[in-house]
C-alpha cells in the first residue's frame, strides 16, 4: 500500500492527513467503520453469507462512509464546538474546531460533487472562530460561530438540500461530558 503524508496549514491550522490508510479518516469515523464492519460480521455469519473486509487501505472497492454520515459527525462537532467555547473552554473548542476542519478535508477529498466554492466559503468563519478561540473572546467566539453556521445553510442551499437547516444549539445532548473545564 502507498501512503501519502499531506501536511496543510490552513492560516495556522495544521492538518496532518495519511492519504490511503485509516489516519485519513477522523476517529469518530474511524470508531463507526469498525463497529460497522462487526455487527455486519455477525449478521453476515449468521445467515452464512461471505464478505470482504477492507482492510488498510481505501479505494474504490471499499467502503466509504455515505455524505450523510459525514455531515452528522459534523452536526455532532458543531454542537460540541458551540458548548465548549460558550463555556470557555478554549482548549476543547480548539480541538473541535480541528476535528470539524479534518471531516471537511475527507470530504472534499471523498466527495468530488460538493463545489469547492461551499468548502473555502467555511474557511473565513473557521479563521474568526480561531481567533476568538486564540483571544479567549467569548462574545467574538458567539458571533464567528453564528457566521459558520450560516456557511453551513448556505452550502446546503446551495447543494440542493435547503430544507437541512443548522441552528446555534440550544441545548446539549451530550450530558456525559463536561464543557467548563475545571
Amino acid at each position: 500500500m502507498i501512503n501519502i503524508k499531506v501536511i496543510e496549514s490552513i492560516d495556522g491550522i495544521q492538518s496532518h492527513r495519511t492519504f490511503g490508510g485509516w489516519t485519513m479518516l477522523g476517529g469518530l469515523t474511524r470508531l463507526l467503520l469498525v463497529s460497522g464492519a462487526f455487527v455486519l460480521s455477525i449478521v453476515f455469519a449468521s445467515v452464512g453469507a461471505t464478505y470482504v473486509f477492507a482492510g488498510d487501505s481505501l479505494t474504490s472497492k471499499n467502503y466509504v462512509p455515505r455524505l450523510g454520515d459525514f455531515m452528522n459527525t459534523m452536526q455532532m462537532r458543531h454542537i460540541k464546538l458551540w458548548f465548549s467555547g460558550r463555556a470557555a473552554n478554549w482548549p476543547l473548542a480548539e480541538y473541535e474546531l480541528e476535528q470539524m476542519l479534518e471531516n471537511f478535508q475527507d470530504i472534499a477529498f471523498l466527495y468530488s460533487g460538493i463545489p469547492v466554492a461551499d468548502m473555502v466559503s467555511l474557511m473565513q468563519p473557521a479563521k474568526e472562530i480561531k481567533s476568538a478561540i486564540a483571544a479567549k473572546n467569548v462574545s467574538d467566539f458567539s458571533k464567528a460561530f453564528g457566521n459558520m453556521t450560516a456557511a453551513c445553510n448556505g452550502c446546503h442551499r446551495e447543494i440542493g438540500r435547503a430544507y437541512i437547516v443548522i441552528q446555534v444549539p440550544t441545548a446539549s445532548p451530550f450530558s456525559n461530558q463536561v464543557f467548563p473545564s475545571k
